[in-house]
């Protein structure tokens, strides 16, 4: 799948994880368990609702279904892995099984990043203009908005992963990490990487700036729309609305600051990978349950399924 590693010195990575004593790992392990299964569940049950329930067939869930199979994409990337690393203390990785890991975690988070942005235009639209919305987010609209968040998402972290695949890697064969990341395979690299950190730059402003922006400005359109609505249960069901997707979006980019804002050093390691923890597992386990306590939709067409299999 990608180019041979010509006179490189390192065939394989050593992922050190979190160095814990025994008893600590069975405990992570434990978690992680939990938390993979929980997850894949929580993602997985959101897709059938969206797909089987015809109330559910509106902008907002198709949305919220891709983003949910990005999820899983992520978890079922990163978590395999950190439960054999925890496990054995540590785990080796092919060079070629770690840039195809970052490459399928690339792709799943520019995605929903992108799925994110799109979400909010569609709430701006449902708040700001609701007489034009089913016009204005038809289906044809919101499939292309979505091919378009996919298609970026893979073309973007295709460039970067073929740029990193040239690299030769001579420094060191530990990766003080649980997942092979952008930053410990640059480190780790003895060939030239400037150009590999300036297309991730040039790629990171929409990520980093546009986006952000794009959201906080549909967000102040809404909220300067809701404080125009005269009854107090006209504005409460307006906000409502945006709650959901208005959560997961401070808890995605919260994470996201937190790990750049982080200088980078050995002093600073354990403290990333806490915050990589946060934005890689516990996120896409936390999606599902916001959108699932905090929607009336949801629940009803979950309680519908199970009647549905108890008879």
């Amino acid at each position: 799948m990608f180019p041979r590693y010509n006179q490189s010195t390192v065939s394989e990575f050593i992922l050190l994880g979190f160095q814990l004593l025994h008893r600590s790992r069975i405990i992570l392990f434990s978690a992680l368990l939990v938390v993979y299964l929980v997850t894949l569940t929580g993602n997985l049950l959101i897709i059938i609702l969206v797909s089987f329930t015809q109330c559910l067939h509106s902008p907002m869930y198709f949305f919220l279904s891709h983003l949910s199979f990005c999820d899983i994409m992520l978890t079922a990337t990163i978590i395999p892995t950190f439960l054999h690393i925890t496990l054995k203390n540590g785990s080796t990785m092919t060079v070629s099984q770690c840039i195809v890991q970052f490459n399928i975690f690339g792709v799943s988070s520019a995605t929903e990043s992108l799925l994110l942005t799109m979400m909010s235009y569609d709430r701006y639209v449902a708040v700001c203009k609701p007489l034009h919305y089913i016009t204005i987010m038809n289906f044809q609209f919101c499939l292309s908005l979505v091919v378009l968040s996919w298609v970026l998402g893979f073309a973007i972290t295709l460039i970067v992963t073929i740029l990193i695949s040239y690299l030769t890697f001579c420094n060191s064969h530990y990766i003080d990490h649980f997942f092979c990341d952008y930053a410990p395979l640059v480190q780790l690299s003895c060939s030239d990487v400037t150009v590999v950190q300036t297309v991730v730059f040039t790629f990171g402003i929409p990520g980093f700036v546009i986006e952000p922006m794009v959201i906080i400005s549909t967000y102040v359109c809404i909220f300067l729309a809701i404080q125009r609505i005269s009854s107090t249960i006209g504005r409460q069901k307006a906000f409502s609305t945006c709650s959901s997707h208005l959560a997961i979006v401070c808890m995605y980019y919260g994470t996201l600051t937190a790990i750049y804002a982080i200088p980078a050093g050995e002093h600073s390691s354990g403290m990333n990978k806490i915050v990589s923890l946060m934005y890689t597992i516990v996120t896409p386990l936390l999606n599902p349950i916001i959108y699932s306590l905090r929607n009336q939709e949801i629940k009803t067409a979950f309680i519908k399924l199970l009647e549905i299999k108890r008879c």
